[in-house]
């Protein structure tokens, strides 16, 4: 009887106002507390677990389980309790109280690697079910500011109401169609055709290709004009839309989307007590990293949106500490003798015309070779250190042609070289350059023969025998004879007509023919340097031949503990430092009584060893047995 009546209740606007009002309260209750906590001094707190001891029962700490990063993949769901009310699985970590700790650590660096952690505790006013927390932790490593991957703290409706958006987003895409046929009133349209277009309508069942003026001629006007009037056009548009728009319905509708870029993401039921989350990190060390800072930001997030940022806590300092440190700076040095007088020589390939003691000065070849000998001259004029005394030009020919005329021929044209070098360097006094010659190279001749593998073996052979025959014309011929000649003569002769540069200096400063000095071995320098620096395999690369205390140091910083073990014993050292790395290298061999045998004689010969020993994680428990041993 009320079908056809509107109904019109009327509610007092006191109690409008009244609701209203309530209703505000209610849905801004939770994020005014979020405020009220993010303007207070309570928040999270950043603290360095204590290693010495285990954490209590009543202090569960959510822990990963592992300690690189790098490794997890996706969301970590924690330990699970069943939801009274929903009956659900849901993660949960409780924790009743706090702890307090230090803010800063010694920590050890190994093999080129550095692990540290730290507990990040999240008070209880902090936490609840429609919420989420995002921990941001960063680290200062020397100038460098990295980011390290975030933890997330999801309340159990807040990850109901993100796994609700995304079903909703899934529907969505569901109902998006592909089949264009999908939207045409098929029946409608075939009756149409069956009706008006009858040759169109036979082609159903026809499986012929037609070209494309026969379809146009079939599909006129008409039958396109049937086609978009038997097409759904406002589903059709609406589908279309539906396409166009994914990226923007999935921002309406998956209000807080999932983050799997994140070490933990951990969902929470509500309970009572604080959080701690123990976040471990292991990562790579670089040469001059001393120092760790890590500083902690965090956000509260409703249906993913931030409503308050909590207050930073206090930074954490890690100090870094390695095996480089014990590293002993004494300078080396190397025994160098020096003589007063000094040689140098160059070779240069001058091209000659057959027969030809003329020095063509303007032939390609022989004007680069030319212009590298002026340059000789000069690096030897600018030295400060060294006085030219004289100079000696040697030219040699191949053993093509008698012996006699290679001897003129060579003597030719080293006097045709030295002309050349006296009228061209006007500082050189003539009476300092002299020529000298060797008619045939068959010194070098024999070392060409050796090294070349395109001559025969028999050829090779026979070739190095007679250039110990005492006749070289008849030598000569008789190479002339061999299958390899030909190579000879095109490949080897022409690099045995050479001039060589011979020249002779002194040191004026030096009075004696030979002094012995002391000077820095900066290559030992240079891997001592790498080794405090941390960099470990350059180090070991440039310490190892030197086999003494600190080539065992880079040896054992770079793993390489049974060659540290070698050099160490070795050398029969009986310094404190000697004896510590000793007892840490059979410590990590497995060796405890050696390294409790090491140990003792090392702090007995320095006390300072012994706080030392806690901050090397191999030698921590040994020391402290060893000193109980000894009722220190």
């Amino acid at each position: 009887m009320f079908s056809d009546q509107k109904i019109l209740v009327q509610i007092p606007a006191m109690a409008v106002a009244v609701l209203f009002i309530a209703s505000v309260a209610v849905s801004c209750s939770p994020l005014k507390r979020y405020t009220d906590v993010s303007l207070s001094s309570s928040g999270l707190q950043l603290s360095i677990p204590d290693e010495t001891s285990d954490i209590p029962d009543r202090f569960p700490v959510m822990q990963e389980s592992e300690a690189n990063a790098d490794t997890v993949e996706g969301p970590v769901i924690m330990k699970a309790i069943r939801d009274s009310e929903t009956g659900e699985m849901t993660a949960t970590d409780v924790i009743p109280a706090s702890r307090v700790v230090a803010r800063f650590r010694n920590i050890a660096e190994r093999l080129g690697r550095i692990s540290f952690s730290f507990d990040v505790m999240v008070p209880q006013e902090l936490i609840s079910s429609d919420f989420q927390l995002r921990l941001v932790p960063e680290m200062k490593a020397g100038d460098e500011t990295i980011s390290l991957k975030p933890v997330f703290i999801t309340g159990a409706l807040y990850r109901k109401r993100q796994l609700k958006g995304y079903e909703r987003y899934r529907q969505f895409l569901e109902s998006i169609v592909i089949d264009s046929t999908a939207f045409i009133r098929m029946d409608q349209l075939e009756t149409f055709l069956q009706r008006y277009f009858p040759d169109t309508y036979a082609m159903k069942s026809d499986s012929s290709v037609l070209s494309v003026p026969e379809a146009e001629n079939l599909f006129g006007v008409n039958q396109m004009t049937a086609l978009e009037h038997y097409t759904r056009q406002l589903r059709k548009r609406r589908n279309e839309w539906k396409m166009e728009n994914k990226d923007s319905m999935f921002r309406k509708l998956v209000k807080a989307p999932m983050e799997y870029d994140v070490r933990l993401d951990t969902v929470m039921s509500s309970g009572e007590g604080s959080l701690i989350y123990r976040y471990s990190h292991t990562m790579a060390s670089s040469p001059g990293l001393k120092k760790l800072e890590v500083s902690l930001s965090g956000m509260v997030f409703r249906d993913g949106v931030c409503v308050a940022e909590m207050p930073a806590p206090g930074n954490l300092s890690f100090y870094i500490s390695s095996l480089s440190s014990l590293a002993d700076s004494t300078p080396r040095f190397l025994f160098k003798v020096i003589q007063r007088t000094v040689s140098d020589r160059t070779v240069a390939f001058l091209d000659f015309d057959q027969g030809s003691a003329v020095l063509d000065t303007l032939r390609e070849g022989n004007a680069s070779e030319l212009e590298r000998i002026r340059k000789c001259f000069a690096d030897i004029r600018s030295r400060k250190d060294l006085v030219l005394d004289s100079i000696e030009v040697t030219a040699s020919c191949s053993p093509e042609g008698s012996w006699e005329y290679n001897a003129a021929l060579a003597e030719g044209r080293a006097k045709a070289v030295r002309h050349y070098v006296t009228a061209r360097i006007d500082w050189l006094d003539g009476g300092a350059v002299r020529s000298a010659s060797v008619p045939e190279n068959w010194d070098y001749l024999q070392k060409l023969v050796l090294n070349d593998t395109l001559i025969s073996e028999a050829d090779r052979k026979a070739i190095l025998e007679l250039s110990g025959s005492p006749d070289k014309d008849m030598a000569e011929r008789t190479m002339a004879s061999m299958e390899s000649y030909r190579y000879l003569r095109e490949k080897i002769y022409p690099r045995l007509r050479t001039v060589k540069f011979h020249f002779y200096m002194h040191r004026p400063h030096v009075k004696k023919d030979t002094i012995h000095t002391r000077i820095p071995d900066t290559l030992y320098m240079r891997g001592l340097e790498a080794l405090k620096n941390l960099d470990y395999r350059k180090a070991a690369a440039l310490l190892g031949p030197y086999r003494d205390y600190n080539a065992a140091l880079a040896m054992a910083s770079s793993g390489y503990d049974s060659a540290a073990i070698s050099i160490l014993s070795g050398l029969g050292s009986d310094d404190a430092r000697s004896d510590y790395l000793l007892a840490v290298l059979y410590s990590r061999a497995g060796d405890s009584a050696r390294a409790e045998e090491y140990f003792l004689r090392s702090s007995t010969k320095d006390p300072a060893m012994r706080h030392r020993a806690n901050l090397d994680p191999e030698l921590s428990a040994i020391a402290a047995k060893v000193m109980e041993d000894i009722g220190y």
